[in-house]
């Protein structure tokens, strides 16, 4: 059975796949395994219509059981506390199954920015680089990342987000970003009504 990603971004179609089978592995909820995202354009997550049609097409793809909406919270007004609840309320009338929405505040690249030490000299990431205090408050978070990799290098989405979703801290970006902890959450929410959670589930110590 399949958990079936919408995403915003180039770069979380290759990124989010390796973030939800990590989070499938902490929670030994092996059942489950990862479609590749279907992308739509940001407005379309915070349309009625938009999302309807963009589950449509997620419920053709292989074995989906649950839907995932993943995207940026990075424009003036947006609030994940006012506007997920409608988008969420969209999604699982249009799918008839578990669905979860989780928006990244402000950027995907916000939960890097909490654990920027567990980065060191992976993509270009400089070795004296550290976290920021508070990931979630910057806007720019592409370029706050940017900020800490080697003189001269850029941040590019396609290339340095999956890679980089695969070996940051996971624990960090609990600890220091609401969003991440909502992701987290979600996906043990859509585990669970799947019947596939097995762990204690958010991990116990993320929690201490």
């Amino acid at each position: 059975m399949n958990i079936q990603p919408i995403v915003e971004g180039h770069g979380e179609v290759g990124a989010v796949p390796i973030l939800l089978r990590r989070l499938r592995d902490l929670a030994e909820a092996y059942p489950l395994d990862v479609n590749a995202p279907v992308r739509r354009h940001r407005a379309d997550f915070f349309d009625e219509a938009g999302v309807r049609k963009a589950v449509r097409v997620a419920l053709k793809q292989d074995d989906c059981q649950a839907v995932l909406l993943l995207f940026d919270g990075d424009r003036e007004g947006d609030c994940p506390l006012e506007q997920a609840p409608d988008i969420l309320a969209w999604a699982q009338e249009a799918a008839g199954k578990p669905c979860a929405v989780v928006m990244a505040y402000r950027e995907y690249e916000a939960w890097f920015l909490a654990s920027v030490e567990s980065l060191r000299g992976h993509r270009r990431i400089r070795r004296d680089a550290v976290s920021h205090p508070e990931p979630e408050m910057p806007r720019g978070a592409k370029g706050q990342l940017e900020a800490r990799m080697e003189a001269g290098c850029s941040y590019q989405p396609t290339a340095d987000q999956p890679a980089l979703t695969a070996v940051f801290d996971m624990q960090a970006a609990y600890r220091k970003c609401r969003s991440f902890r909502h992701l987290v959450r979600a996906f043990g929410q859509v585990a669970r009504s799947l019947g596939c959670l097995r762990a204690p589930w958010p991990p116990p110590a993320w929690e201490e």
